[in-house]
């Protein structure tokens, strides 16, 4: 570790501290005896999310946050329900272990989450992730809607 006023290499931790999303070290330069504060953070591997029509990008949280948002407008749903969501979602993606995953399975794993949580939202969701194309498509989503609440 650089120190940032002198740029000695020669640096020791006094402190040591977990955060809740990293590890805080206090640091002194032997040097010059500024000291100074990091922080090391996990870095998660980059995963690429690869599309209906073949094309790959990497996963964006965002996205999926953006389309919980439109499903559960005007639901009773809080953002940190969505929030908890997208976590679930992005941890059951990278617990996989793979660097590339289908773009059904982001989907899949939230209609599940919305199918458990608001049955309006899901639907809404469902209806813009599979596109259906008629009414009879849509009936069909109900009827297995409410045929699993029964």
């Amino acid at each position: 570790m650089l120190c940032p006023a002198c740029r000695s290499g020669d640096t020791r931790v006094i402190d040591s501290r977990d955060d809740e999303n990293a590890v805080r070290r206090r640091r002194e330069c032997q040097s010059c005896r500024h000291r100074f504060t990091t922080y090391e953070r996990i870095e998660a591997a980059r995963l690429f999310i690869v599309k209906k029509d073949g094309r790959r990008e990497p996963y964006n949280r965002d996205k999926v946050l953006a389309g919980l948002r439109r499903a559960c407008e005007k639901r009773p749903i809080s953002e940190s329900q969505m929030q908890e969501i997208a976590d679930d979602v992005e941890r059951e993606l990278y617990a996989r272990g793979e660097s590339e995953l289908p773009s059904g399975l982001v989907g899949e794993l939230v209609m599940s989450a919305l199918r458990a949580l608001d049955k309006v939202a899901y639907i809404r969701f469902a209806s813009v992730y599979r596109s259906f194309a008629d009414i009879d498509s849509f009936q069909q989503e109900l009827a297995q809607l409410q045929t699993k609440n029964e």
